[in-house]
């Protein structure tokens, strides 16, 4: 089963994808992966037609780079927004609902590590300092998303 709606409200759009895959793990994954997917291909939508105007380049090698990238942009903050969510929401029904810093610390690292690994030539360095990074972000985000 699967429905899709767009709600937009004064403070900020709100889109619901409900994708059931049958456990709540795998929809909450999915409904990451889906939604910020689609924010990633905007992205790199955006900004290969702001080079194109820029460059005024248009041929078939440019518009398959295009492509490229926009597939690429679009499964990497899916990959991202699917790690993320899974991790932090596993990690709250292991730890018994719980939802502090920690959860974000675990899920950002490893999306991070995750994201670290899509790269062309995966060191473990970077792998290292990706895992570093995501978990920093993470948690500052879960401080600034509790000062409200």
């Amino acid at each position: 089963m699967s429905q899709a709606r767009l709600h937009f409200n004064d403070e900020s759009p709100k889109v619901d994808v409900l994708v059931d895959m049958g456990h709540p793990l795998l929809n909450r994954v999915v409904d990451g992966f889906i939604k910020v997917g689609g924010v990633g291909t905007l992205h790199a939508a955006a900004q290969e037609s702001y080079r194109f105007l820029v460059l005024e380049e248009a041929n078939k090698n440019s518009m398959d780079n295009m492509v490229n990238r926009i597939g690429k942009e679009a499964v990497q903050w899916g990959l991202a927004a699917g790690v993320y969510s899974g991790m932090t929401y596993g990690m709250r029904e292991a730890r018994g609902g719980v939802h502090d810093w920690k959860n974000a610390l675990v899920g950002g690292a490893l999306t991070g590590a995750a994201l670290s690994l899509t790269e062309g030539n995966p060191r473990h360095d970077r792998v290292i300092c990706g895992a570093i990074t995501g978990g920093a972000v993470a948690v500052a985000a879960e401080f600034l998303r509790n000062l409200t």
